[in-house]
């Protein structure tokens, strides 16, 4: 499992015009899921991004999770992010889960995420996504389990 973690003051994503996932100061998580994924991917890359100490203390330090601060989460899939560009100038997608086996993955990511008690707003798996954020930093990391 792959994601993309943005920390933002403020984001929302957008399904065929109508607002589907909206959240204040946060997370967004760019989800990815590879062929040979499991169960223990998905809760080893969201404990990994809800504990991350990447918000800032009194001093400018990048020193509190997102738990610290009580912020939000906009999880979002993304089968692009396990893309190959290595090759020619048509991404492959061979690595990739199909939607069957992403589509579950997902979902118990999201669960995974609201055990932790954090609000959690989600895009729409296989839809077509208008995501807009305000990156705050820019502060922006790659999680994977692999």
């Amino acid at each position: 499992m792959r994601a993309v973690v943005q920390r933002v003051q403020s984001a929302n994503v957008k399904v065929d015009g109508d607002t589907v996932g909206e959240i204040g100061p946060g997370l967004v998580i760019l989800m990815g899921f590879a062929m040979g994924d499991k169960d223990e991917d998905v809760v080893y890359v969201m404990d990994k991004c809800v504990h991350l100490r990447i918000f800032s203390d009194n001093d400018g330090r990048m020193n509190l999770s997102l738990k610290d601060i009580g912020g939000e989460i906009l999880a979002v899939s993304q089968f692009t992010l396990y893309g190959d560009t290595r090759k020619g100038r048509r991404p492959g997608f061979d690595k990739a889960a199909p939607p069957d086996m992403a589509e579950p993955m997902y979902e118990a990511a999201v669960t995974h995420l609201k055990h932790h008690g954090i609000a959690v707003a989600t895009g729409r798996f296989g839809a077509h996504m208008r995501v807009s954020l305000v990156n705050d930093g820019p502060v922006t990391f790659i999680v994977e389990s692999k």
